[in-house]
């Protein structure tokens, strides 16, 4: 008898999504259906480039600019969740197709970049601009598009286009495994402890270490990871010396020896953003890379951080003279603050000074009643209300997602959280999209899907998660970066959102 078949899976990427709101249906999605797509959607948008460099008609701002800027959706599709999936659910695997991939979508940009044929009419249409009686937005367009094919080496000429080639798929290697070489070390390191070494930790930093080492199958010792919320608390609680200064050593150690070592890397990539900015005409990378951003000349940067320092120096000083007082006064002898002491006697000083106590103000702030009040915030100042979608798949147990809608019901977009540390995802905290708002060819608007990822304090088993003030600003900070994305009203997808300057996209998350 023969044995039937089996049927390969569909790719997910290969149609739009038939999903709530058109969202990501991320349990349909194997890794191996990203590489798979990537390489449909190249060789898909290549033939859209083609179709733009080889028609009759004219160069036209229309048949040109916008249909550049609308190629590549297919590609658009699966980058836009794989990326986001490779920072907050990390896998070997997908960290291997992550390196494989790297190389071809480098290849592809650059040969859109140094495709003379595209560049001609590109730089037909921005040569009439004048004449073209555009709208703001179509204007920056226009200038975005130009700026970025000539900062891509779109007018370079001979050998200089054949090395900036090389230098771009080389610096886009050394990126992807610096990212993967910090996220594979940090899931290295385990620090365990005893009872007799937890003195001066908070009950709730006790708790989660406990929790920790059971989960491992070690019940009765302690757990403690470089995750920041664990590390943070550390640094700042613990009475033992010797342990701050080994978890100080280890966390800014981080990637500088061993299987993971960085130090190579960043060395070659600050050597390959030299001889990219050299070929465009630029003493270093960073006047190359601040040209396109407020600050515009690195000297700008300088002249603000030198006044910085010179406004806040004197305050340090005090500062800094002040805690190694106390220190000294706590400790009955003369102390040196090191670095693996500042939090430790700064935290002391304040308790002392003003009886504040971040612990303490921890059960203000559980996760829930936070998400409540920031929530809050944004239907208060702007209407906007947020209603948990069940119906909306997630891709970890950890996130939510709730649908976005205006002051008049209608539907803003999708945003989803995922507050807690895990193995699988990079540390920090962080905002990105799974979709642009933008409006497609035939006048549909489509709403942004957004993200916001954070490495909270995770809950116990007696103990929902309790947030300290800092990682409540860090929540309002990513939520501004939200706002951004889910308020955007734009026509393209390449200005919509926090596609700004980069040292302006940091505004709105301030601001909020």
């Amino acid at each position: 008898m023969l044995q039937a078949q089996q049927q390969p899976t569909a790719n997910p990427f290969f149609d739009e999504f038939a999903t709530v709101h058109n969202s990501v249906p991320f349990s349909s999605i194997e890794n191996k259906h990203y590489e798979e797509a990537i390489d449909r959607g190249i060789e898909i948008q290549n033939k859209e480039i083609a179709d733009i460099v080889n028609q009759s008609a004219a160069p036209t701002f229309e048949n040109t600019i916008v249909a550049l800027e609308r190629s590549g959706s297919d590609l658009n599709r699966v980058l836009n969740v794989f990326y986001p999936m490779l920072s907050a659910l990390s896998d070997d695997e997908l960290m291997d197709i992550s390196l494989r991939v790297s190389g071809k979508l480098s290849k592809h940009s650059t040969d859109i970049s140094l495709n003379e044929g595209l560049w001609k009419r590109i730089k037909t249409v921005y040569d009439m601009r004048d004449r073209l009686n555009l709208n703001a937005e179509d204007s920056m367009l226009l200038t975005t598009t130009y700026d970025s094919f000539a900062r891509s080496g779109a007018e370079l000429k001979g050998e200089k286009r054949d090395e900036y080639r090389r230098l771009s798929a080389h610096l886009s290697d050394l990126t992807t495994k610096f990212g993967q070489n910090v996220l594979k070390e940090l899931n290295t390191y385990e620090i365990w402890l005893t009872a007799d070494d937890l003195s001066g930790l908070p009950e709730s930093s006790v708790e989660a270490a406990a929790l920790a080492a059971k989960e491992k199958g070690r019940e009765g010792e302690y757990l403690f990871t470089l995750a920041q919320p664990v590390y943070t608390a550390f640094m700042k609680y613990s009475d033992r010396p010797d342990l701050r200064e080994r978890l100080y050593r280890l966390y800014n150690g981080r990637n500088t020896k061993g299987e993971y070592s960085n130090m190579e890397i960043l060395a070659d990539i600050a050597e390959t953003r030299r001889e990219i900015a050299a070929l465009f005409g630029k003493k270093n990378y960073a006047e190359y890379s601040l040209e396109k951003s407020m600050a515009e000349t690195p000297e700008n940067v300088y002249k603000l951080l030198n006044e910085l320092a010179e406004a806040y120096r004197p305050a340090q000083l005090k500062e800094f003279a002040e805690i190694e007082s106390y220190a000294s006064q706590l400790e009955g002898r003369p102390v040196k603050i090191k670095a693996w002491d500042y939090s430790y006697y700064s935290n002391k000083l304040q308790q002392a000074k003003y009886s504040y106590n971040e612990e303490e103000l921890r059960p203000y702030f559980e996760l829930n009643n936070v998400i409540d009040g920031v929530f809050g915030l944004a239907t208060k100042l702007y209407g906007l209300t947020f209603e948990p979608n069940a119906d909306i798949e997630v891709y970890h147990p950890d996130v939510k997602a709730y649908d976005v809608k205006d002051a008049d019901g209608s539907y803003l977009g999708v945003i989803y959280t995922d507050f807690f540390p895990r193995e699988s995802k990079r540390p920090g905290a962080w905002m990105t999209g799974f979709k642009d708002e933008c409006v497609t060819a035939d006048g549909t608007q489509v709403r942004p899907h957004v993200t916001i990822v954070m490495n909270f304090t995770k809950p116990t088993g007696t103990k929902p998660a309790l947030l300290t003030p800092y990682e409540v600003e860090t929540f309002l900070h990513e939520f501004g970066h939200a706002l951004h994305g889910l308020l955007a009203d734009t026509k393209y997808a390449s200005l919509s959102g926090t596609s700004v300057y980069r040292d302006f996209v940091e505004l709105p998350s301030q601001f909020n």
